[in-house]
């Protein structure tokens, strides 16, 4: 009988040798990262010594050498065989909260607190990086737009490979390449920062849709909802928490690099904890894999996988994807379509208008330093904001939930919209559309790639999640094009630009959303068949 372990780790010996290579790869960095604190931790200017170019060609290959290791034989995933006795995924959605469902949480979360740190650095390294490299604000705003297209480009990709080789494979794959990106801090030029960014992005922007679709297979269905998003609240706020306190620490004794070396250990840890990342049952009974699947199921369900009753879901292995297009026609077509206007409007409010609040404020008159309290107060009032998502999701409705908080967001883009046409300078209303837009607006991203996770067949759960999450940062890649055309100089009138998007997503979603708050993800997919109906 296969483990799923074996199945994880088609050839163990390299997988482990590819990430020797990489690891060898970083710290071959560090004699010359070592040399850098006889100059103040500055390494600008000097020239590659030999073994960090041997490092920089061993990591690459390190990669391929652990992917090689991690992939399956492609023709086990193309089997279409029927098992003798189906497997019976109810045994998994009825049994309650475990041991090894909470070890599961637990490692997803500090997955994710990872994920989070790496682009979140980025606002720290800018002012060392600005006075190291000697370049302006608006070149060093460069690398967070190659970060986003990173991520951009990471999730849809990350997500393919999830769908593809599995979910276990392409979170650790995402670890490697944290490890790999660590050399970020070792770099004498800006234009190496930008190439590691843009990787370190790619890296970054798929594990996150990889963990929720693997926590959407694996936890029962009773709890699925409120986990999916505490997971996305917990796992962000512990990132950024993570980002500041390592800046704090770190920066004063070792530059702004040693944030980017952080990578290494982090993305290590990731791989440590492997071992408690099982592969998802599903994923594994859609590959024809199914002594493996029934292997993870009685870990998680305390039962015999192959058992029956009289309420079966039976989980046959499904046919193969036909590629992304999948997502754009045929049933999915419509609530593919309003996640993804959601994804870009939240982007384009994340990225765009609330970056440029503080700057608008002050173009209407308000001093810089009462701006930034009355963004701290807003936040603060918005901050519970995340208890109430969780409980509005899990106790009353998924999609209705997110069509609200869509609708609250579009209503605090049109309030906005009014203070600027009317020319309203109230501190008491700025607070209440401020503390109305951040409460709303983060409660949209923590509800839409838990809710994308869960209604997409198997073959298509990975990359469905990671083209919604890949939607949210090309709204923030618009939002970072938008500012440099100056439309959000224009402070009512982008606020109305916005609104309408994000009002076109809730309708899209109100129409053609499916309610998944507590039922099976076999039933969810049954309730999206050709010839159903929506919510």
């Amino acid at each position: 009988m296969s483990s799923p372990r074996d199945f994880s780790l088609h050839h163990p010996l390299a997988f482990w040798l590819g990430c020797i290579a990489i690891i060898g790869g970083v710290l071959a960095h560090a004699p010359m990262f070592l040399m850098g604190r006889y100059t103040g931790w500055q390494m600008v200017g000097m020239e590659m010594d030999a073994p960090m170019l041997a490092g920089m060609a061993a990591i690459p290959l390190g990669v391929l050498l652990a992917a090689y290791g991690l992939m399956p034989r492609i023709a086990q995933l193309r089997r279409s065989l029927h098992p003798a006795q189906p497997l019976q995924f109810h045994l998994a959605d009825s049994v309650p909260l475990n041991a090894e469902h909470w070890k599961l949480v637990a490692v997803l979360v500090v997955a994710l607190a990872v994920d989070v740190l790496k682009p979140a650095t980025l606002g720290f390294v800018m002012p060392g990086m600005t006075q190291e490299y000697g370049i302006s604000k608006e070149t060093a705003g460069v690398l967070a737009l190659v970060a986003l297209t990173g991520t951009t480009v990471g999730s849809i990709v990350w997500g393919r490979l999830a769908d593809v080789f599995g979910r276990r494979s392409a979170i650790l794959l995402s670890a490697l390449m944290f490890i790999g990106t660590a050399i970020c801090g070792a770099m004498p030029a800006f234009g190496w920062n930008l190439a590691m960014c843009f990787l370190m992005g790619a890296s970054a922007g798929g594990l996150l849709p990889i963990a929720f679709t693997l926590m959407a297979e694996t936890v029962p269905a009773a709890h699925r909802g409120w986990l999916l998003v505490a997971l996305g609240g917990v796992g962000t706020s512990a990132g950024y928490l993570l980002a500041a306190g390592a800046a704090d620490l770190l920066v004063p004794l070792f530059s702004w690099r040693s944030l980017w070396l952080l990578g290494l250990p982090t993305g290590l840890l990731i791989i440590l904890l492997g071992r408690y990342i099982p592969e998802s049952p599903r994923f594994l009974a859609n590959a024809g894999l199914f002594d493996a699947a029934r292997a993870v199921l009685a870990r998680f369900s305390g039962s015999d996988a192959s058992g029956a009753g009289a309420d079966t879901v039976v989980a046959e292995p499904e046919a193969a994807p036909a590629g992304l297009g999948s997502l754009l026609r045929g049933p999915h077509a419509r609530i593919t379509w309003g996640l993804v206007v959601s994804g870009l409007a939240w982007g384009l409010v994340n990225f765009g208008f609330l970056l440029w609040l503080p700057t608008n404020l002050g173009a209407m008159g308000m001093d810089p330093g009462a701006a930034n309290a009355l963004l701290a107060r807003s936040a603060l009032l918005a901050l519970p904001g995340t208890l109430v998502v969780i409980g509005l999701y899990h106790r009353w409705s998924s999609v209705k939930a997110l069509v609200l908080f869509l609708a609250l967001t579009a209503a605090a883009l049109l309030l906005f919209m009014a203070l600027g046409m009317l020319q309203v300078h109230s501190a008491a209303a700025m607070v209440t559309a401020t503390a109305l837009l951040l409460f709303s607006s983060s409660g949209v991203i923590a509800m839409l790639i838990p809710y994308a996770a869960e209604i997409y067949p198997v073959h298509l759960r990975g990359t469905g999640s990671g083209v919604i999450a890949a939607s949210s940062k090309a709204g923030g890649i618009l939002g970072a094009g938008f500012g440099v055309l100056g439309v959000f100089g224009h402070f009512a009138l982008s606020a109305l630009v916005i609104a309408v998007p994000t009002a076109l997503a809730a309708a899209l979603l109100l129409r053609g959303g499916v309610e998944t708050r507590g039922r099976r993800l076999e039933d969810i997919q049954a309730a999206l068949a050709p010839g159903k109906t929506g919510a």
